[in-house]
């Protein structure tokens, strides 16, 4: 039997050896067939785009992966988990032709993606908080909504216009107001969310002063974005939180660094500036029943005859070139691994894209689709772009090429899944983990791709994951299951099929096995799984 301390040593030491090998296990190249609808006619123009664009400096593009790294991926990128064995083999067992897109049409009708996409632009719109934080935007109905319009496929930029007008039309549509709402009435703070997550833009440096980089971005447009939003204020009615607005006040006058002072008028970047009298410097604004009309829903608060938070969503927000172009390098990144501008919420003059031509035709193409983002989705993992292989080609050092699949950190919500998919064979949604991993590993898309010291001690020795392995113990988990095997040979085969969705090399399989004869037990298997779930290759979607 192994003491404790020689067990925690041979599990370190496999968790090293298996995070040395996260990228290097490869399959023979499959291949798709030709074009042949509106979707892959689009990729097929993405595809043109970037080999243009390689030919140009020379690089040579990885392989296209192979369907069993194809099948992975596509399910943590469109389903937020890895594939169940039975799942995986379904899919490799399908007709070659056409499986990869079948596969694709399938998770884009599946809740799975309803639940996904819904995490995404949760943070993509919310950011992280605390556990009560996301006890409230479900308790608000925020969640709710959020998924409703991803089932439904709603158009993007309705989508948005709701959220920003926070003025539900109907009972359904309550929890859109929670992204105004959440803020509590700091309407800088609202300026600094609303520009990054729907116009693609950092707009913090120009409060003080017109950006000192971006020039382009002054500090007009910062103060500006405010005044759209300084008139609301946060209500509790019969129906729930809502977003009131004043038809009066909101008018001041912002200073720069030298002391002069402008007025904050209703502008923003590359927009209109929207027409509004402001009063005089000695005259009083009076309110009154007759600047303000019905709302739709009994109960609710009036409206503004002249609203600012309308005037934005429609002479701003709307027309706006950006609100498409934000959305598309945004998504571009979720699926590459990097925006066509990045960082992808900084899309100004001193962060040119790397493919210009190929993002101003995704945008209008995004546009022309009425703002489809399942059928965004569909055209962006259907490119040979997206079904590279990971192994970086020789000769290749720029990650703006594309010329392999860059390799992505899961998200917390993403690797919580699929470790309770792996461990459990089912999800539970288990909130402990959960919120472990959200504190400890909180970014989605990062910048760059880098293990952070408190998200290395947090997988090396943390409480909650250890216990929800340890607890694992029913009979269909998955230390159970291979306790009930005959030969350590069957049972080095499914851990591996099922965490890593392959089989064991050579050297893995030997230092398993010598685990497994010196202690064949419980804990010894959970540590071994432990070790393969907080690894490179479990933790990374490649």
């Amino acid at each position: 039997m192994l003491n404790n301390h020689n067990l925690r040593l041979l599990v370190f030491c496999l968790a090293c050896f298996l995070s040395a090998q996260a990228y290097s296990i490869s399959e023979p190249a499959a291949t798709e067939p030709a074009a042949t609808d509106a979707v892959d006619d689009v990729a097929s123009v993405v595809d043109a785009h970037i080999r243009k664009a390689r030919h140009r400096v020379g690089v040579t593009p990885a392989d296209i992966c192979s369907d069993s790294e194809f099948v992975r991926r596509v399910y943590l990128d469109i389903a937020g988990r890895i594939p169940t064995g039975s799942e995986r083999e379904t899919f490799l067992m399908a007709p070659e032709k056409n499986r990869r897109r079948n596969l694709v049409d399938s998770l884009l009708e599946s809740e799975d993606y309803v639940h996904h996409f819904a995490d995404m632009l949760d943070v993509m719109l919310m950011g992280r908080g605390s556990r009560r934080r996301y006890e409230d935007r479900v308790r608000y109905h925020w969640r709710d909504w959020l998924e409703t319009e991803i089932r439904q496929n709603h158009p993007w930029n309705q989508m948005a216009a709701r959220i920003l007008l926070a003025r539900p039309q109907t009972p359904e549509d309550r929890g859109a107001v929670w992204f105004l709402y959440e803020r509590k009435d700091d309407f800088q703070k609202i300026a600094e969310a609303v520009s990054p997550a729907f116009l693609g833009l950092r707009i913090e440096c120009a409060q003080c002063h017109d950006h000192m980089v971006a020039t382009e971005i002054e500090q007009q447009h910062y103060w500006g974005l405010v005044a759209f939003f300084n008139r609301g204020r946060n209500v509790e009615t019969d129906d729930g939180p809502r977003v009131a607005e004043s038809a009066i006040g909101g008018f001041s006058d912002f200073a720069n660094l030298e002391g002069s002072s402008s007025p904050n008028l209703l502008t923003f970047f590359q927009s209109t500036t929207v027409k509004e009298d402001r009063p005089k410097p000695d005259e009083t604004q009076v309110d009154g029943d007759e600047m303000y009309l019905e709302p739709s829903i009994a109960g609710d608060p009036r409206v503004p005859r002249f609203s600012r938070r309308q005037e934005f969503v429609e002479q701003i927000l709307l027309p706006h070139p950006q609100l498409a172009r934000a959305f598309v390098n945004r998504t571009w990144a979720m699926f590459m691994g990097r925006g066509i501008v990045h960082p992808f919420d900084q899309m100004d003059s001193v962060h040119p894209p790397s493919h210009p031509e190929l993002l101003d035709y995704l945008a209008q193409d995004f546009r022309d689709s009425n703002y489809d983002v399942r059928r965004l989705v569909r055209i962006l993992v259907s490119t040979q772009v997206y079904q590279l292989s990971s192994q970086r080609p020789n000769g290749a050092e720029d990650p703006a090429t594309f010329s392999w699949a860059i390799e992505r950190p899961l998200s917390a919500e993403q690797l919580s899944r699929s470790i309770q998919l792996s461990i459990r064979g089912e999800i539970h949604h288990d909130m402990t983990l959960l919120d472990s991993l959200r504190d400890k590993m909180p970014a989605v898309m990062p910048e760059q791709s880098i293990t952070s010291v408190s998200e290395a001690l947090y997988l090396s020795n943390n409480e909650s994951l250890n216990e929800f392995i340890r607890s694992s113990t029913k009979p269909h988990h998955l230390s159970s299951a291979l306790l009930k095997m005959q030969s350590n040979e069957e049972r080095i085969e499914h851990l591996f099929r099922t965490i890593f969705g392959r089989s064991a090399t050579s050297e893995e399989f030997a230092a398993v096995s010598s685990m497994l004869e010196k202690d064949m037990s419980a804990k010894t298997l959970n540590h071994v799984a432990w070790a393969m779930v907080t690894s490179a290759e479990f933790r990374f979607n490649h």
